[in-house]
């Protein structure tokens, strides 16, 4: 299938995953691909961190991007939208929450989890501007499906100027747009853990100049960790609408997702527990918890698990007006619910004879089963957070051109809320068993106000940011560009919080503050497709709703709650007609980071530093061969801490790698494409305080597609080849407790489409 790309003259390819790209023709069109693959090399294409939203070759680009098309996606075979950010070079994503709920770490900055540090655009306009809440990091808000036509992957750069001033990693994904014929695919996917998927996307024209896309899937399945009902279920319909005038474009989308699943919490690490235990199950997903001064009890289906059930919409216009100035507006308004659902363990497992009542056994609550005093158990509480959310942005952006020299003007404005309603702890002893139920016979089960610490709030928060930013770019000589961009931000928060839920406000917040970022980089572009860059940044992270009711004490002695990041990059670019290799050097320190294990504990205030190289490689002959190596090195330290100093930080490893062969080749009248990838991960501590250690792996995935020129194409992908049981994550909650969360057990998947 052929559709038409954002930008026509993209010509993307990944440079992380196997760059071979199969085609839909019979063995004699197979040297047109071959050509093609050479040209991607060169011409590959980024349009995410230019302030005038034009796209530039990346090889000319003065900062690191890396980019995946819909065939590379299709070939990861990612499990969520996090699952694909770990192809991006200095980037630890994990994933192994499900399909919402990651914690993704960039460049070594400091974090306890969530995405602190991560946009998520579509369409170049970020689906809210809040990076990370507590229950919500962005990544959650978008799934990925057919209608997407490439993802462009920025990581520091000039993103603290432009777009919400992220300064890590920002990742953009673009719609595709019909054209003059109309076009599509069918595709029906299942799996050995009973996955049922129907894909659809279709394209064409309206009008003259006037063109559509409309596309989306309908999914359910028991998930990848059996819960022993359909844990994981939804649908998604995107519209997106393109008209093309004589002097530029007006696009118009609309993206309504209803789709949850089963949030995967860490697991007591004990024998007979692997990578496919989960806590959920039949015999506990309907559950009364109580809450607020009275006790009141309410009863909740935890195989809601999380998920979004709402809606992103928005446009963009892009106009060459006279004078060679250019205009660029994009929008969006994003709006719905992020709810999470959960049994989250708590503390070490124990045998049933020591919580006991009677010191010996226990009763089922649901079988009525009879478990003697050696059954393994564990206190799970049974968390509820219903979180509602909206937000409205606006990036409009004049540029104008001369003969060396080109001037960007923006302003950047949005406006967020949330409203939230949590119920944490509700604690009660499980069989250590996959979707083990709750007992009775023991006082923390029966007597609800015998057991630890619960924290119920209802919060109400609403915030604005409102940023001028200008971006100048000048031709020193044909070689050498230098570009400088400065931001001026104001940011403001109105948020309150009754905890407890007796209808008490215990935190109101009302916070006015300005903040500056600037950039300055150099390119020499040493020949066309080869050179190196040099860039200054400095930028922030604004302090949001849950910074404040975390750090309430700081704000009311008038501390601003700004993380300052400072960064270096050294970058080396060649882009050959079978050859390419982006290596980037990095540098930064995060000031003013908070870390707070769980709500109402200490908070712990730090400074982190970080240094490294990020390695994307890639290399293709005519055979069909092709091999990626996407690749990063760091060192990180805690460099100011009451506590941890000179330590490194938490859950980052100090190197990775993904190594990813591929290989063409005829099948007769079919085309087919070979590939495995090879993941390493080095060590990690699980805490600041580097006493638990998350031992390094390995990780092999395959693949396999094969497809004809009539359309028809079959794809079989398994991931994590040998099961391995390896640990994303130790207990954040409890470090030193023996609890960690694996990574995705084997699976396998087997998808049948066809393109008309």
């Amino acid at each position: 299938m052929a559709i038409k790309t954002y930008f026509p003259s993209l010509l993307a390819s990944s440079m992380a995953l196997a760059l071979a790209t199969p085609s839909l023709a019979f063995a004699q069109q197979s040297d047109t691909q071959d050509k093609k693959k050479n040209i991607d090399f060169i011409e590959q294409i980024v349009v995410t961190g230019t302030a005038s939203g034009r796209a530039v070759r990346k090889v000319d680009a003065s900062y690191a991007s890396s980019i995946l098309s819909a065939e590379d996606i299709e070939k990861l075979a990612p499990k969520s939208t996090a699952d694909l950010f770990k192809a991006i070079p200095g980037v630890w994503s994990e994933s192994s929450g499900g399909v919402s709920g990651a914690n993704v770490f960039v460049r070594g900055f400091p974090g306890g989890g969530d995405a602190p540090f991560l946009t998520v655009q579509l369409q170049g306009v970020p689906v809210y501007t809040p990076p990370t809440l507590s229950f919500l990091e962005n990544s959650t808000l978008f799934r990925l499906d057919e209608t997407v036509d490439f993802m462009d992957a920025l990581r520091g750069g000039p993103s603290s100027v432009v777009s919400n001033g992220q300064p890590g990693l920002t990742t953009n994904f673009i719609l595709k747009e019909g054209g003059e014929t109309t076009e599509g695919r069918v595709k029906y996917t299942t799996s050995d853990y009973d996955l049922q998927r129907i894909d659809t996307v279709i394209s064409g024209s309206l009008a003259d100049d006037l063109y559509f896309m409309l596309g989306g899937y309908v999914q359910q399945s028991s998930g990848i960790r059996d819960a022993g009902f359909d844990s994981e279920k939804g649908h998604q319909v995107t519209l997106n609408i393109t008209k093309e005038l004589e002097n530029g474009k007006i696009n118009l989308f609309t993206r309504v997702t209803d789709d949850h699943g089963a949030w995967y919490l860490p697991t007591p690490l004990v024998s007979g527990v692997d990578n496919s235990y989960t806590q959920l199950g039949t015999l506990n997903r309907q559950a009364t918890i109580q809450y607020g001064p009275d006790g009141q009890s309410e009863a909740f289906d935890f195989g809601e698990g999380r998920g979004w059930d709402g809606a992103i919409s928005g446009g963009s216009i892009n106009l060459d007006l006279a004078g060679n100035w250019t205009f660029v507006d994009r929008f969006a308004y994003t709006s719905g619910d992020a709810d999470t659902l959960g049994l989250v363990p708590d503390g070490d497992p124990a045998l049933l004879a020591s919580v006991a009542n009677n010191g010996s056994s226990a009763t089922g609550a649901v079988t009525g089963n009879t478990y003697a005093g050696d059954t393994l158990v564990q206190r799970i509480g049974r968390w509820v957070v219903r979180k509602q959310i909206e937000s409205f942005t606006n990036d409009l952006a004049l540029t104008k051109k001369g003969d060396n020299f080109k001037a960007s003007f923006g302003l950047f404005t949005s406006q967020f809320s949330a409203n939230d309603w949590w119920a944490l702890g509700n604690h009660a002893y499980h069989v250590v068993t996959p979707g083990g139920e709750k007992l009775t016979g023991i006082d923390c089960n029966d007597n609800q106000d015998s057991c630890a610490w619960n924290y119920d709030i209802n919060s109400t928060g609403d915030g604005s940011t409102r940023a001028f930013y200008v971006a100048f770019d000048y031709q020193i000589n044909e070689q050498v560009t230098a570009d400088f961009g400065v931001r001026q931000e104001n940011h403001q928060i109105d948020y309150t919080v009754d905890e407890g839920l007796d209808g008490q406000i215990t935190k109101s917040i009302i916070y006015d503050e300005n903040d500056l970022a600037f950039t300055l980089g150099a390119n020499w572009q040493i020949h066309n497709n080869m050179g190196v860059f040099a860039r200054y940044s400095e930028g922030s992270k604004m302090p949001y709703f849950d910074d404040f009711r975390d750090n309430f004490g700081a704000y009311e002695a008038g501390e601003d709650l700004i993380k300052d990041v400072t960064q270096f990059e050294l970058g080396y670019k060649l882009a050959d007609e079978n050859f390419n290799l982006y290596a980037t050097g990095f540098y930064n320190e995060v000031k003013g980071d908070t870390f707070t294990r769980v709500p109402g504990a200490p908070t712990e205030v730090l400074t982190n530093e970080a240094m490294g190289v990020e390695i994307d490689a890639a290399y293709y002959n005519d055979s069909g061969f092709s091999v990626n190596l996407n690749a990063t090195i760091q060192d990180t330290e805690i460099t100011q801490s009451a506590t941890n100093e000179g330590n490194e930080a938490q859950r980052q490893p100090g190197w990775q790698l993904r190594l990813t062969p591929s290989y063409d080749f005829e099948l007769g009248e079919y085309y087919a494409t070979l590939y495995g990838t090879l993941s390493a991960v080095d060590d990690r501590f699980a805490n600041n305080e580097n006493t638990v250690v998350l031992d390094g792996y390995e990780k092999l995935d395959i693949g396999f597609v094969i497809s004809h020129i009539n359309g028809l194409k079959f794809e079989f992908a398994m991931q994590n080849v040998t099961d391995k049981n390896a640990l994303t994550e130790g207990d954040p909650r409890n470090p030193t407790s023996p609890n960690g969360r694996y990574i995705m057990p084997r699976s396998a998947t087997f998808s049948i489409s066809y393109d008309f």
